[in-house]
């Protein structure tokens, strides 16, 4: 079984249904958009040079 295979079981299960649940509520707040979209802002401008 690859990683990706197995990554892929794992977001299917309960347990990783839960964790992808948590991100999404996680995202969904916004300190946490403006954290990264900070950080997002860092590697865009580093690349731009």
């Amino acid at each position: 079984m690859s990683l990706v295979q197995r990554i892929t079981a794992f977001l299917r299960s309960p347990k990783g249904q839960q964790l992808v649940d948590r991100g999404r509520r996680e995202l969904a707040k916004p300190e946490n958009q403006a954290k990264l979209k900070q950080v997002a802002s860092r590697f865009s401008a580093g690349r731009r040079r």
